[in-house]
């Protein structure tokens, strides 16, 4: 099973701290996931399954649609089950909340509100407990719908008709979330106090597509096809990613494939495209995984 990269197993900045979760889908689970691997002690709580789930599902909806992904992210998690709607449930929530430093939810502000979970409420009645809140968007927008697809298009980078290769806008704000928690305890440590920090996944869209928006990977950039040295090929029985983009790495592959001039300028040329294109065509993946080691070429071969 695959899993997320673990940090520095001797670095667990979060060690005794305690993360209580009510994040469902994918940020709030990944972020838990990276918290963990850095020490604190993760509870999440889960909704009922759904009556139509089968026996001892989860009331997480990942781990109807996803089960991999879902046993990944909650490894050394403990999971609880509490309709929050209920007394019961809340019961167990207030529980939790008295034993948590940090607290995830990803619901809309009004649903917070609902649930007795504003931050006047819990501050007050928790006050040593800090908020990680994750929303779609932020500000007026925290109430409107939308998924980490309609983030990325937002932020135009949704090329096509084609599905993005991973779930970034989710990914990056999980990130962000854990970013946030270790934000929060230093401040508890530095001040004392307990705050309230906001993760917006339109934000963590937006902040993954600086790069776009600087002008980097658009359409003719040095990094959006422009230079002949960073771009995907076509090779003798697959596919190569090209990453020959500063000058040393450039000179490597203008020798290789024959090219007289490996200056940047004469690198977005058409001429150089169609010379570094025909060169590793005639190449087997075999053969430019050994010129990548023998030339000190970044590239990558696939199928």
């Amino acid at each position: 099973m695959a899993t997320a990269p673990s940090p520095t197993a001797s670095i667990r900045p979060l060690k005794g701290v305690r993360i209580l979760s009510l994040a469902l889908n994918l940020p709030g689970p990944a972020a838990l996931m990276r918290c963990q691997t850095m020490g604190a002690t993760c509870i999440k709580l889960e909704p009922p399954p759904h009556p139509t789930a089968p026996k001892g599902s989860s009331g997480d909806p990942m781990a109807m649609y996803a089960q991999t992904a879902y046993a990944a992210m909650h490894q050394g998690v403990k999971t609880l089950c509490a309709d929050l709607k209920s007394d019961a449930g809340q019961k167990v929530l207030r529980r939790e909340l008295a034993k948590a430093d940090v607290l995830i939810t990803s619901f809309r502000p009004s649903a917070l509100d609902k649930l007795g979970l504003g931050w006047k409420t819990l501050h007050k009645a928790y006050p040593q407990l800090s908020l990680v809140a994750i929303f779609g968007a932020s500000g007026e927008r925290a109430e409107e719908p939308g998924h980490d697809l309609t983030y990325m298009a937002e932020h135009d980078l949704v090329t096509g008709l084609d599905l993005p290769a991973s779930l970034y806008a989710d990914m990056g704000g999980s990130l962000m979330v854990s970013e946030a928690i270790l934000q929060a305890r230093l401040l508890q440590l530095q001040k004392g106090k307990s705050v309230r920090l906001e993760v917006a996944l339109s934000g963590a869209a937006g902040y993954l597509g600086l790069p776009r928006a600087w002008g980097l990977t658009t359409s003719g950039a040095a990094v959006g096809g422009g230079h002949a040295g960073y771009r995907v090929y076509a090779c003798k029985d697959g596919r190569v990613a090209m990453a020959a983009l500063e000058p040393h790495f450039a000179a490597s592959l203008a020798e290789a494939a024959g090219l007289a001039d490996s200056r940047v300028t004469s690198m977005f040329k058409p001429e150089s495209h169609a010379a570094i294109a025909a060169f590793l065509a005639g190449k087997t993946r075999k053969q430019l995984d050994a010129l990548a080691l023998a030339k000190d070429i970044p590239l990558q071969t696939l199928n």
